[in-house]
């Protein structure tokens, strides 16, 4: 007679290899929802020193402006990468696959400001893309201080403006994990993510190579 296995320790078995599938796609989810979170927590909390007025029209503008020059850094950025031919493997489809996002950010951003778009501003991105490991290190950052850009004014714009940046907040956020895991970083470090006020903003974009 042929003994049967115990039924706990054949599930046991079945379950491990489905526990022991950590996809990247499961990582990315749980980069947007801490990001998801970070835009849903500063809504209820007053951020002195961001914009510093209350939500309105106007102040809709001058926030939504800032968030444009993060796209067109954005878009700036992955097209002069893609331009230099140094990517390869999933660099290069990463840079490929966001610079289509971020085209797609730029033109609702573009499309919520109307006339009152600011112009495209001169960029130099050659140093941070340079060569694959240049490319990476700036993509991570870039991506990270768009999630901050984008978190640091929700508290800033009325419920309107806040539509339009919540559609394009945790697809940053998944952009940053995405470039976090080629590079064997962990795609979700913290569970909330630190908004950066306008000034910040402006400051990292000119590190990168954005000229405001």
């Amino acid at each position: 007679m042929v003994a049967t296995a115990d039924p706990r320790a054949r599930a046991s078995m079945d379950e491990a290899p489905i526990r022991n599938r950590s996809s990247r796609a499961e990582l990315l989810r749980g980069g947007a929802c801490a990001a998801g979170l970070a835009l849903a927590g500063v809504t209820g909390v007053g951020l002195p020193g961001v914009v510093g007025a209350a939500p309105s029209p106007a102040q809709d503008e001058r926030v939504l402006n800032l968030l444009l020059m993060v796209e067109y850094a954005e878009v700036g950025f992955y097209e002069a990468a893609l331009r230099g031919g140094t990517l390869s493997g999933e660099l290069e489809s990463f840079a490929e696959i966001v610079a289509e996002h971020e085209r797609a950010h730029l033109a609702v951003v573009r499309e919520a400001l109307g006339s009152a778009a600011e112009p495209e501003p001169r960029h130099d991105f050659a140093a941070a893309t340079g060569d694959p490991d240049a490319f990476a290190d700036a993509a991570g950052r870039l991506e990270d201080l768009a999630v901050a850009a984008y978190n640091g004014q929700a508290a800033n714009v009325t419920p309107k403006a806040f539509a339009a940046a919540a559609r394009i907040v945790s697809v940053e956020a998944r952009h940053a994990a995405w470039i976090r895991s080629i590079g064997d970083r962990p795609p979700a470090p913290d569970a909330t993510d630190q908004p950066k006020s306008a000034a910040e903003v402006r400051e990292g974009l000119r590190k990168l190579g954005l000229q405001l």
